[in-house]
């Protein structure tokens, strides 16, 4: 028996068709809603974003990224990385549309250097579904649109077949060599990954959070005068509450497979005040809870993992630094449950991070660090009834972590 799972381990296992998407489905209509629940002042904060993780020809081993954010916070107001902003709440109107404050931020990565930030732009936007009037369709679809002179949009065709996405890159870092402009579409990858699903939690009686997410999607279009092919990963994401460390990240797989890990945690890093890594204070860490998900191509079916395991692995003195000549981390993952578990170690080829610093009380201001690193896979073995499989069953695995620290409240 032992032989037989041994000759298995290394034999190709066929991976069986997905079925067929014209269009993207699941929890559409509330894509572009935010007022599920009462705002709270200094802890509402809403988001859109997408990021877009594209092959490198340079670097076969390591991806270029692309993160974009279209963010607005209920707050007097807040420091983003060095940039003020007064915050302010969205306004409805009758038809249900958002007018909001806010802003559109961005970073790309093209394999070598991180341009961070590529956009951050303070504007209004205007969030619609494809009830108002001002969509071109009464069927589905809805878009994000800040009203600027550049088109900074994002949205859902009105026939569900795609999402589009488009960017212009703030002049500065297009004279240091970043692309001008970004025009991509996403497209469904398969059932599994590329339904939108929705996940929320009420604690009291207006803190919580409601989260949508498309796991994967592909994604092709132009960067500057290039034409480019790679998978997407989207969120709509409604926080009431203090946010708190946490780990988090995805793995794309090239058969359609998808893994992802979630550590919330309390720790000192809570009392960090910038952006410094390294702390002896973050060491010690007390989940909140743990999570994982791994929709499995091969085996068709999704693994769900309560339990789930997070090692930051520090480089050394002669380890690799970001553009910033801070050093890079890696990742060590583990989750399992009663029939998989799935084991990586993870590196880190650059970093973006972005600082929030918002008054609270007395004088006082509360900081909160995010920082999403682009990943090399270094190993990874992912064990089940029938086999072992590793970096080498797959042609490609690409993704991004998260880490962050601080307390903002």
């Amino acid at each position: 028996m032992v032989v037989e799972r041994l000759i298995e381990s290394h034999v190709h296992q066929p991976v069986l068709p997905f079925r067929a998407m014209e269009r993207f489905e699941g929890d559409l209509d509330t894509l572009w809603r935010l007022d599920f629940l009462p705002t709270m002042h200094r802890l509402t904060w809403q988001w859109w974003w997408w990021l877009v993780v594209l092959p490198c020809k340079d670097h076969p081993e390591r991806s270029r990224q692309l993160m974009v954010l279209w963010s607005t916070k209920d707050t007097a107001s807040v420091d983003v990385s060095g940039i003020p902003w007064a915050g302010e709440r969205f306004h409805t109107d009758e038809h249900g549309g958002h007018v909001l404050g806010g802003m559109v931020c961005a970073w790309w990565y093209d394999g070598d250097r991180m341009y961070e930030p590529l956009v951050v732009r303070k504007c209004r936007m205007a969030a619609i579904d494809h009830r108002h009037p001002s969509w071109p369709s009464d069927s589905l679809g809805g878009a994000v649109v800040p009203l600027t002179e550049d088109d900074l949009s994002m949205g859902l065709q009105p026939d569900a077949s795609s999402f589009w996405l488009k960017l212009r890159s703030d002049e500065g870092h297009v004279a240091e060599g970043a692309p001008a402009t970004f025009d991509l579409e996403m497209t469904p990858w398969n059932p599994a990954i590329s339904g939108v699903t929705r996940s929320n939690n009420v604690f009291t009686g207006t803190m919580g959070y409601d989260i949508l997410r498309i796991h994967g999607t592909k994604a092709k279009g132009r960067i500057g005068e290039e034409e480019v092919e790679g998978t997407a990963y989207f969120q709509k994401v409604i926080v009431q509450a203090p946010s708190v460390p946490w780990f988090w990240g995805f793995l794309h797989f090239d058969d359609g497979s998808y893994f992802d890990w979630f550590f919330p945690h309390l720790s000192l890093s809570m009392t960090s005040n910038d952006s410094t890594a390294w702390r002896r204070r973050d060491r010690h860490r007390v989940p909140i809870r743990t999570a994982g998900l791994f929709h499995d191509a091969r085996r068709q079916r999704t693994e769900r993992f309560e339990r789930c395991e997070v090692e930051v692995l520090h480089p050394g003195e002669d380890g690799p630094v970001d553009d910033h000549g801070s050093p890079l981390p890696g990742f060590k993952v583990r989750v399992w449950n009663g029939r998989t578990q799935i084991s990586t170690i993870l590196r880190a080829s650059s970093r973006a991070h972005w600082t929030f610093d918002q008054p609270t009380r007395a004088g006082l201001t509360s900081h909160f660090t995010y920082n999403e690193y682009p990943l090399v896979v270094e190993e990874i073995a992912i064990c089940d009834e029938v086999e072992v499989r590793t970096a080498e069953t797959y042609e490609w695995i690409r993704g991004n972590a998260e880490h962050s620290w601080g307390l903002l409240h």
